[in-house]
């Protein structure tokens, strides 16, 4: 029916795309925005980076009106996406706060809306998804090579990022926080998760093109990041990292196993070696790695576990609609579950911000999504032979995987800088399977 709709209005409006020199390039402005989202997002503001967002959500709707040939689809994971987004508006109408619950719904609309418009114009121009990982790449890299000269420069923390209280001065850990707007290292670690296996990507992309110079140049970019990421001291980043090592292995093995099996493993080894050396031979970094399993013990732990508690017992009390979306709307319902002096802004855990904010089915849709995704992805990487179509692939693959791991601990996910690089991985999945590269 839609489509039916869509070829009406684009007959009636030919003339409109006949004679308009910029509904002819609209797909170039497109590009240029969805560009300018990523570089952006390591200087702007989050209004203003929503702002580019929605100008693209824009004219990708004009051009969906206008130019011809262009066609509405969804796949099966999409349909998980949009019984979400039903959940989503049910539990806003539900909202005791709706002012509060509607702004963050604005947010969420403009996260979808960019995902929308990423994947509509994937769709029909393929070919340009190396083009776009390469961006993110690019932009992400001069984050991490300004995060990694801000090391040596040891800013002071900005606010308390670490419990100090047991630790000797040489173990306390010089945490960057980058660019990225408002100033964590959190938010900063969880930067780095989403947009590094893009980088290891394309230098592993020009691999497979024998432009060797390129591959090194990414190669150096990548690890300079993944040093920046460790700077931040991001806990959750260091297990995302893990995690993203082990999946790109995995993925590897597939295509150097059979041939290479010693250069391989020599590989694996090293990095695994290089790795234990380096926690061990920093004390603050091995201080900061061993905090994770103190349990109670380290107050950062045991404020997070609060919140969990607390978290708990809202969704107990709003399992079936949840409280409304938004971090504000979060805020004024928290203030009446919390212990005191331990006042959160999110529940530092993605999951459970979910399903707190919409609802336990919000959540059953969010994960049907993220899993049928994933593991279309996952499918159509082990039957392909097209190496290039693999890498494209496994890039959003292991970048969701970071980011869902990162997401265990913190709620750093719903910033823009790191939603709108997720949905722009989504949107690879959605348009790769079958790409002309």
């Amino acid at each position: 029916m839609f489509n039916s709709i869509l070829q009406f209005t684009q007959e009636k409006l030919k003339f409109l795309y006949e004679n308009s020199l910029f509904l002819q390039h609209i797909d170039t402005l497109i590009l240029l925005l969805i560009c300018a989202v990523f570089v952006t997002s390591t200087f702007m503001s989050s209004d203003s980076i929503g702002f580019l967002a929605l100008i693209t959500l824009f004219l990708t709707v004009l051009k969906i009106l206008v130019v011809p040939g262009q066609r509405l689809s969804a796949n099966r994971f999409e349909t998980w996406l949009v019984a979400y987004f039903m959940i989503v508006i049910i539990s806003l109408a539900g909202s005791t706060l709706f002012m509060y619950s509607l702004k963050g719904f604005f947010k969420t609309l403009t996260y979808l809306g960019f995902y929308f418009s990423v994947a509509q114009y994937l769709k029909y121009n393929r070919e340009k998804i190396p083009f776009l990982m390469s961006v993110i790449a690019i932009s992400v890299g001069i984050e991490g090579i300004a995060a990694f000269m801000q090391n040596f420069a040891r800013p002071e923390a900005i606010s308390t990022w670490q419990d100090t209280s047991s630790l000797n001065p040489e173990q306390i850990m010089t945490r960057v926080y980058g660019t990225l707007k408002p100033y964590n290292p959190n938010l900063l670690g969880g930067y780095f998760v989403a947009g590094l296996p893009a980088i290891f990507g394309m230098s592993a992309y020009c691999l497979t093109k024998k432009t060797y110079n390129w591959a090194l140049i990414w190669l150096l970019l990548a690890l300079v990041t993944t040093g920046a990421l460790v700077s931040t001291g991001c806990r959750g980043s260091y297990l995302a990292l893990i995690v993203m090592f082990g999946l790109m292995f995995l993925i590897s093995a597939k295509f150097l196993w059979n041939t290479y099996k010693k250069i391989y493993l020599a590989i694996v080894g090293g990095v695994v070696a290089l790795c234990t050396f380096g926690v061990f031979a920093s004390s603050s970094l091995r201080a900061r790695v061993l905090s994770i399993f103190a349990m109670r013990s380290d107050s950062s732990n045991s404020f997070r576990f609060n919140v969990y508690q607390s978290s708990l017992q809202m969704l107990k009390d709003n399992f079936l609609l949840g409280i409304g979306v938004g971090n504000q709307n979060f805020r004024e319902i928290y203030g009446l579950y919390m212990k005191t002096g331990f006042d959160a802004l999110s529940t530092y855990n993605i999951y459970l911000e979910i399903a707190v904010e919409s609802g336990i089915f919000a959540l059953i849709a969010f994960a049907g999504f993220l899993i049928d995704a994933l593991y279309s992805a996952v499918r159509t990487i082990l039957k392909t032979e097209n190496i290039k179509i693999a890498i494209l692939l496994s890039i959003p693959l292991v970048s969701i995987a970071g980011m869902m791991t990162h997401g265990l601990v913190d709620t750093v996910f719903f910033r823009p800088q790191i939603q709108f690089i997720f949905w722009t991985m989504i949107a690879v999945i959605t348009a790769a399977k079958q790409p002309v590269i």
